[in-house]
């Protein structure tokens, strides 16, 4: 679970001072699928930052399951972030010269992990790259590129996942697929799954959605996901069908 209480983040430009984040209060709970959304300059990457332990809070108390992350030492922190918390970003972040498998192996290596390639692989068929593992990124499709960077975020075993726009150099249709593999990690392994995002398609696909501006929180409700509200017509129609005795129509997709 995540806590944050009173987190403020300010930076100093010159003589100004920027206040990226106000007070922030928030709470995260095991296994949410959730987006934190807001315009340019509104907070949200510095929050993510907060979150990932990317970065440190001004001011404010922030707990990871229970540990004050801001006690923490630089190496601790590099601790929790390797071992609990994997990171999706729009740009992918691969090496070049670098295949999928060694892509996905390289943050086991941090935690000395024995047989890393063998992992790495099965991180790969998990997100259907199983034929793609020996591909380096140039001969990789964007959609490709974000599977290896989805791999290599869950192949530690993360409690939690951060991404940050995973969609923003996608296109329509592979966007919704990366969307798909989300849910799933979500709904069949249970790991607490946040968007950082602009995009309200993005925020659509999750069950809470946080809105920020000027640092601060302005809304934070529950959701429908848009890939439940689009099934739930096709339930209506087949529940009504069988109560009548009559076979639901499929006209419409004539």
């Amino acid at each position: 679970m995540i806590r944050l209480k009173g987190i403020s983040k300010t930076y100093k430009l010159g003589a100004q001072t920027v206040h990226a984040l106000r007070g922030v209060d928030l709470m995260i709970r095991d296994g949410e699928f959730m987006a934190i959304m807001g315009p340019s300059g509104s907070g949200k990457s510095t929050l993510m930052n907060i979150i990932g332990c990317l970065d440190r809070p001004t001011a404010g108390i922030y707990e990871l399951d229970g540990i004050n992350v801001r006690r923490l030492s630089d190496n601790k922190l590099a601790d929790v972030r390797n071992r609990r918390l994997g990171f999706v970003f729009q740009s992918f972040n691969l090496l070049p010269r670098l295949n999928a498998i060694d892509q996905v192996a390289m943050p086991l290596s941090y935690r000395g992990v024995t047989k890393r390639k063998k992992l790495a692989i099965a991180a790969l068929k998990l997100v259907g790259l199983g034929s793609r593992m020996h591909h380096n990124p140039t001969q990789l499709s964007g959609g490709q590129q974000q599977r290896v960077a989805i791999a290599r975020a869950i192949v530690g075993s993360p409690t939690i996942i951060l991404a940050d726009e995973p969609t923003g150099a996608l296109d329509t249709r592979t966007s919704h697929d990366v969307m798909e593999i989300f849910r799933a990690l979500n709904e069949e392994r249970g790991i607490t799954i946040a968007f950082v995002t602009h995009e309200h398609d993005v925020a659509a696909y999750t069950r809470r959605i946080v809105s920020l501006r000027d640092g601060e929180i302005v809304s934070d409700e529950p959701n429908v996901p848009s890939y439940a509200r689009a099934t739930a017509p096709a339930a209506d129609a087949s529940a009504h069908a069988a109560a009548s005795g009559r076979p639901p129509s499929f006209e419409a997709d004539a």
